[in-house]
């Protein structure tokens, strides 16, 4: 296991704005068939030797100043904060001009209220390798290079169970797919393999100023071979409005295997307060490599039913973090409100992003 993970980045290219266009010959069946354990550990190169373990870290030096937290967003520029926000709204859990008021099943328990006093939630400012959790995995999907997993997904409530949710700046790329709870080298992923459909991003989008408030995007996924829709076997967690700046979160990713040798899901329990300027949550903790970029942040995470209430998905401005120094201690995450909520109406209404001026 690694002493200490550090922060950051990477996606292979921006994705279009709005909703894009499905594959129909591309099915889970196919999915699992073309993304199996050869292709994965041929996209998944393993280090060896004593510099392993400080790859991330020389990694994140060399691209620091030019990606910061961007999930290699090749023209990603660094943005001052600048722009002015409004406070996060603090009532309820849902937009209120969506039809999914409530984008969810009820919240998932808490456990007594006692998370906090669970030794795996305990605050100490640096990330863990841990076995995972079926709600949460990685992006696979054919690139320039066909290397790697390069962005973290996660399975979130809706009407038909077929919704992930993630960063808006990781394309998905073709002939994508997604694997919860990634195992590395295993000849069956726990989960299965799933075919990603559709992908929804806010047209508006962007790097950097109020566009990197909304560097949030969904996608649908087909059913498997049985049928089955991929919350009714993993799970789900549960798209909530941010209640505040000021949250006690839990946040699960996948670093790519290029800065984590060991290619397994981290996790660390943080408090956020808000960026500066901007309609986003920070947090402190090291240890969110290239990859990780869509990790959901999730409130009131029970280590019952390993799922929570999503407040959150890493990224926002520049990505997902700042530029030097502090690029391997900090991440950003937008804000759940009315925003999100509008695109997660679009998703499970299966419709373009339409966002006018007057929207």
């Amino acid at each position: 296991m690694l002493a200490g993970l550090y922060v950051v980045t990477l996606a292979a290219a921006v994705p279009r704005p709005g909703g894009d266009d499905r594959d129909a010959d591309w099915t889970s069946a196919r999915a699992q068939r073309f993304w199996g354990p050869s292709r994965m550990s041929a996209a998944t190169p393993p280090q060896e030797g004593p510099d392993a373990d400080a790859a991330g870290k020389d990694a994140k030096t060399d691209n620091a100043n030019n990606a910061g937290n961007a999930d290699n967003t090749d023209n990603a520029d660094s943005a001052d904060n600048t722009d002015n926000a409004d406070s996060a709204d603090k009532t309820g859990k849902a937009g209120k001009d969506s039809k999914t008021e409530k984008a969810s099943k009820d919240a998932p328990a808490d456990e007594d209220g006692k998370e906090a006093d669970d030794p795996a939630q305990r605050i100490t400012g640096s990330a863990r390798h841990f076995d995972g959790i079926p709600t949460v995995g990685v992006l696979f999907y054919v690139g320039d290079d066909m290397k790697n997993h390069h962005c973290t997904a996660s399975v979130v409530h809706s009407p038909k169970g077929n919704l992930l949710v993630t960063a808006g700046h990781c394309s998905m790329g073709d002939q994508a797919a997604f694997v919860p709870d990634y195992q590395k080298g295993e000849e069956r992923q726990p989960y299965g393999v799933w075919a990603v459909d559709r992908t929804f991003t806010d047209p508006r989008r962007d790097d950097y100023g109020d566009g990197s408030d909304l560097d949030f995007a969904f996608a649908t996924v087909k059913s498997n071979a049985d049928g089955q829709q991929i919350e009714a076997v993993t799970g789900a967690n549960v798209l909530t409005r941010t209640p505040g700046y000021d949250n006690r979160v839990t946040v699960i990713g996948y670093p790519d295997s290029d800065d984590d040798p060991a290619d397994r899901a981290i996790r660390c329990t943080a408090m956020t307060s808000r960026l500066k300027d901007y309609r986003q949550l920070r947090m402190d903790c090291d240890g969110f490599y290239s990859g990780t970029s869509g990790s959901p942040w999730l409130a009131h995470f029970s280590e019952k039913t390993k799922t929570g209430e999503l407040i959150g998905v890493l990224g926002g401005l520049n990505g997902g973090g700042p530029d030097g120094d502090d690029a391997s201690k900090v991440s950003y995450s937008p804000i759940d409100d009315d925003e999100i909520f509008k695109l997660y109406d679009d998703a499970v209404h299966d419709r373009d992003p339409d966002r006018g001026s007057d929207d």
